[in-house]
């Protein structure tokens, strides 16, 4: 009888110390394309700064299931980022796998992407929202069956002529825009650590617009 009652209270407390443990972790999808040719493209501000946390922090991306995965522990949380391998149009299939496999509720989920509507650098962070017609995030939003996560918006503003979007989106950063990339990838990686450190509400309040 007192194997029985030691065994249930340790099941139980075993549950509980995995359920604090998995609300510990966060996962960090960085969208973009895979391929040296779409490395420096506006599309893939989700790679790159991804990358830039990265190389900043002394830590290496290794290949994994449906895309690129790296690990980052800091003030007992674990940032767990994905570069996916799935081109930018099926991006969802590796959100939701990686969600699975960790455990991570969707609270802790935050996805980076670039946005048309924010001029070049602006941050912006949002709970829930449209795709606004950007491919990755419709996919994303139809394989969790919900608008409602996390995501960081990096504007790469709409600088275009009528008919223009595709190249411009896959186009190379220009002088201008790289003038000022190194200080937006700080702030970007400021705010990777604030969403995960302070929360999402505090994040937005603090970043937003800046």
């Amino acid at each position: 009888m007192y194997k029985f009652f030691k065994g249930l209270f340790k099941t139980k407390h075993n549950k509980f110390v995995n359920k604090a443990d998995v609300m510990k972790k966060y996962l960090i999808i960085g969208l973009g394309n895979i391929g040296e040719a779409y490395a420096e493209t506006r599309h893939n501000i989700g790679f790159k700064i991804l990358d830039h946390f990265a190389s900043s922090e002394g830590f290496s991306f290794a290949p994994d299931k449906l895309g690129s995965k790296a690990e980052f522990k800091l003030k007992g949380r674990t940032f767990i980022f994905v570069k996916p391998a799935t081109f930018m149009n099926l991006s969802g299939k590796a959100v939701k796998y990686w969600l699975d496999k960790e455990k991570i509720p969707l609270e802790n989920l935050l996805v980076i992407t670039d946005d048309l509507n924010l001029p070049f650098g602006s941050i912006r962070m949002k709970t829930k929202g449209s795709d606004g017609g950007h491919n990755g995030l419709k996919d994303i939003q139809d394989k969790l069956n919900t608008s409602k996560y996390n995501r960081f918006r990096f504007g790469i503003s709409n600088s275009f002529g009528k008919g223009r979007q595709v190249d411009y989106v896959l186009g190379k950063w220009n002088d201008e825009e790289l003038k000022t990339m190194d200080e937006r990838l700080d702030k970007s990686l400021e705010l990777v650590k604030s969403f995960v450190l302070a929360g999402i509400n505090n994040t937005m309040n603090a970043f937003n617009g800046k």
